[in-house]
């Protein structure tokens, strides 16, 4: 490959989930001294790329290897490029050093997952869209719809989010697409035959075109609650200025990114109260919200495994042995998802996005740029 080239890439919110699929089919494709590589994958990678219109540079090995040991700064919207001053966090290599980058790692995943169903599983905010100040506006570009969509015209593909089921089909609006909301509370998957759908967990639903799915929601039984402390929450926040409260129909998220800090105590101290009456529900910490759900012990990861049976990949070692998944989050919540794809007997790949060391059950990492960027490009000579 020669020659140099600058492009000027547009605003876009697409995160590294994409880039490194090119990335990966670069490098494949470089080591076979160019010569495109035809697997289904490989072609689906290309098609993302493409799809997104995410350009990256292409770094040689050293360089690499560099930048996987290296923050990702955004400097006036751009990417710092190894010959420009990188600011180095030694917490963050050392977190590197047991969660490495998945840029850097790409082709371990596509080993492993020869002969093997690969499944992808993804979270919606800050994964497929950014965190935005205002979650009724968190939109995913159109780029990044037609990427995900390429990949669901090839690979199971499913959306776990904890926002309502509803609200993240509204968000992506993409048909072969499966969808989880309420951390998994309300699961919309295949159809399997010879089941019974007459019970209020779980129903059968068909769409405009005839195709049949089922909705499981384990939950059902807290509908009533929850709507009543809806109301009780948002009375009780009311005069806290920042606070802003989303009804995902079986949980409730209370944001306070526009919170005080002063004022923080105050909302954790009424969602609490509210708690107190209701023991059958608990709360869990995300980015900048506090979510209450039902003790139910259900959560993504449920979802996840409730997903690979409906699919076929039923919970057994020679099940197991034949599916992939690939599962891509950047919340707390996501952790149980990763804890089942480490510790539930399949080889999976879980990768946590953060630009931060955290505590994690994600094997690989990736960073996540939010802002809008300009990216200078540049294809090196093997």
């Amino acid at each position: 490959m020669g020659g140099d080239f600058l492009q000027e890439r547009k605003k876009t919110s697409t995160h590294d989930f994409l880039p490194i699929l090119y990335n990966c089919e670069k490098k494949i494709t470089q080591a076979k001294k160019g010569t495109m590589v035809g697997s289904k994958f490989m072609n689906v990678a290309t098609k993302l790329y493409e799809a997104t219109g995410m350009q990256r540079w292409l770094p040689t090995k050293p360089q690499s290897e560099f930048m996987s040991k290296s923050r990702h700064d955004h400097v006036d919207g751009g990417y710092n490029m190894p010959n420009e001053p990188i600011t180095i966090d030694q917490n963050y290599i050392s977190w590197l050093k047991e969660h490495p980058s998945a840029l850097t790692s790409f082709q371990r995943m596509i080993n492993a997952s020869k002969g093997k169903q690969i499944v992808v599983f993804l979270d919606y905010d800050g994964t497929l869209s950014p965190i935005v100040s205002d979650p009724e506006r968190a939109f995913m570009t159109d780029q990044m719809r037609t990427a995900v969509g390429d990949v669901s015209n090839h690979f199971p593909t499913a959306i776990i989010s904890g926002r309502s089921r509803e609200k993240v089909f509204d968000f992506v609006k993409l048909k072969k697409v499966y969808y989880s909301g309420s951390h998994g509370m309300d699961t919309m998957g295949p159809a399997p035959k010879n089941v019974s759908y007459d019970n209020k967990y779980l129903h059968k639903i068909s769409d405009n075109e005839g195709n049949d799915f089922v909705v499981f929601q384990p939950a059902q039984d807290f509908l009533s609650i929850i709507e009543k402390m809806l109301i009780e929450v948002k009375e009780r926040t009311r005069n806290i200025k920042g606070v802003t409260i989303e009804d995902n129909r079986f949980c409730l998220s209370v944001h306070y990114r526009h919170v005080k800090d002063e004022d923080y105590g105050r909302v954790e101290s009424e969602v609490e109260s509210v708690l107190a009456k209701n023991p059958g529900f608990h709360v869990t910490k995300g980015n900048k919200v506090l979510e209450i759900r039902p003790c139910i012990g259900w959560n993504k990861g449920d979802a996840l495994k409730y997903l690979l049976d409906t699919l076929g990949f039923h919970n057994s070692t020679s099940s197991s042995n034949h599916v992939f998944p690939l599962y891509i989050g950047d919340d707390t919540t996501d952790e149980d998802a990763f804890k089942v794809l480490r510790e539930g007997g399949m080889e999976g790949y879980p990768i946590i996005v953060s630009s931060t060391p955290k505590e994690t059950m994600a094997l690989h990492s990736l960073r996540n740029p939010s802002e809008q960027w300009y990216i200078n490009t540049k294809t090196i000579t093997i």
